[in-house]
C-alpha cells in the first residue's frame, strides 16, 4: 500500500508547552483523512507541520518517500485551503488561479487554459473576471480550492475551510469537496471541529486531544468501537449517553444508576472490575410500553424537528433517545425505554478504558 504521507514519533514543543505527543500517522495516497477534536487538542498545529508552516521538534515527516523536516514550504509541493480563504482581493478569480503559476514562469496563455480547465470543475467559468469583492462565501471557497488544484499538489491540506459558511451551505460544499477530491484521485488532509463532516467526508478519522491521536480509523469503526470514553463521546451526534453503573452478582447483570438504581439483564457476561460507566446512543433507545421497558424515565424535555424527536430525561445524569416520529410527551411524564443490550458499550469509570465483554 503507497503512503504519501508518514509521520513517526512526531513531537511539537512550544518552550514547555507540549502541542504534539508521539504522533504516528500514515496517509494513504488517495485517501480522504479528517483530523478531530476539541479546540486546542492539536489537530491544526499537525496540519501547518506538514505544510512546513510549524518546524517539528523531534520525530520524522516523509512526503511522496522524501524526507521534508527542514523543507521549506513552497518545495513540499502540498496545497493548503484556509478558512478565511486567503485570496487576493485585487486580482480577479483568473488571476487569483493564475497567480502560483505565473510566478513559476508558467506561460500567460498556458496559465489561462489550465484556469478555464479548472473552473469548468469547479463551477466557476462565468466567474473569471469577478473580484473576490463580488463572490459569495460559497464561490470564494470554491476559488480558494480551485487555486490549489491547479497546483496538482502531492496532496490538499483544509483548515476549517467551511465553518465561516451557513449550515444549508456546509452540507452543500462538503459534498462538493468530497466529489472533488473523488474526480482528482487526490490526497487530501482536512481539519475539522465538527465531527459530523469527519464522518462524511472522511475514509480515515483521526481524533486528537491534547496533542495525542486518541484513536484513528473509518469512520463507522470509531463509531461502532471507541477505544475510550472522550472517543465515544465525541463521535456521534447527539452525544453518546453515559450513566454509572456496577456489575450485577450474576455477572449478566447491570445496575445503572439514573437516580434510583435500576436493574438491566444483559445478553453476556460483565467483567467485576467494580464501578463502570455505560455508554449507550441515543438512536439505539425505544420507546416501549411499561410491560417491555427495561429502564423507566422522566420525561424532561422534548423537541421535534418534525421528522425526529428528540426526548432529554428528568434525571441526572440526563439521557438523550432520538425517535423518527412525533410524539405527544409531557414534562414529569414516565415512559419505558429498552434497547438492544449488544448496543451496550462499557467503560471503566477510573481510567475511562473501553472494556471487553465476552459472551459466555
Amino acid at each position: 500500500m503507497s503512503h504519501q504521507i508518514e509521520l513517526s514519533g512526531v513531537n511539537k514543543y512550544y518552550g514547555a508547552y507540549h502541542a504534539l505527543r508521539d504522533i504516528d500517522l500514515k496517509i494513504r495516497k488517495g485517501s480522504f483523512v479528517a483530523l478531530v477534536g476539541p479546540s486546542g487538542c492539536g489537530k491544526s498545529t499537525l496540519l501547518r507541520s506538514l505544510a512546513g508552516l510549524e518546524s517539528i521538534s523531534t520525530g520524522d515527516l516523509v512526503i511522496a518517500g522524501e524526507r521534508m523536516n527542514n523543507v521549506p514550504p513552497r518545495k513540499r509541493d502540498l496545497a493548503m485551503v484556509f478558512q478565511s480563504y486567503a485570496l487576493y482581493p485585487h486580482m480577479t478569480v483568473e488571476q487569483n488561479l493564475t497567480y502560483s503559476l505565473r510566478i513559476r514562469g508558467v506561460k500567460k496563455a498556458v496559465a489561462k487554459r489550465a484556469a478555464e480547465e479548472v473552473a469548468a470543475t469547479t463551477g466557476l467559468s462565468n466567474l473569471l473576471h469577478r473580484y473576490p469583492r463580488e463572490l459569495s462565501g460559497g464561490q470564494r471557497q470554491r476559488v480558494a480550492m480551485s487555486r490549489a488544484i491547479i497546483r496538482n499538489p502531492k496532496a490538499f491540506l483544509f483548515d476549517e475551510p467551511l465553518s465561516n459558511l451557513d449550515a444549508a451551505l456546509r452540507v452543500h460544499m462538503r459534498k462538493e469537496i468530497r466529489s472533488l477530491h473523488d474526480r482528482l484521485g487526490a490526497t487530501s488532509v482536512y481539519v475539522t471541529h465538527d465531527q459530523i463532516e469527519a464522518m462524511t467526508m472522511a475514509d480515515h478519522v483521526v481524533v486528537m486531544r491534547h496533542g495525542v491521536i486518541e484513536q484513528q480509523g473509518a469512520p463507522l469503526d470509531l463509531y461502532d468501537r471507541p477505544v475510550n470514553k472522550f472517543v465515544a463521546g465525541f463521535i456521534g451526534s447527539p452525544a453518546m449517553n453515559f450513566i454509572p453503573a456496577t456489575p450485577g452478582p450474576n455477572g449478566r447483570s447491570l445496575t445503572l444508576d439514573l437516580g434510583m438504581p435500576q436493574i438491566v439483564a444483559l445478553d453476556r457476561a460483565v467483567p467485576q472490575v467494580g464501578k463502570l460507566t455505560v455508554g449507550l446512543r441515543p438512536e439505539h433507545l425505544r420507546i416501549v410500553a411499561d410491560q417491555e421497558a427495561m429502564v423507566r424515565l422522566p420525561v424532561g424535555v422534548v423537541e421535534s424537528t418534525g421528522s425526529t424527536t428528540y426526548i432529554t430525561s428528568a434525571t441526572v445524569p440526563e439521557i438523550t433517545v432520538v425517535v423518527g416520529e412525533r410524539q405527544a410527551l409531557s414534562h414529569g411524564q414516565m415512559i419505558g425505554l429498552s434497547f438492544d443490550p449488544r448496543h451496550l458499550h462499557l467503560f471503566d469509570q477510573e481510567s475511562e478504558r473501553r472494556i471487553e465483554t465476552t459472551d459466555a
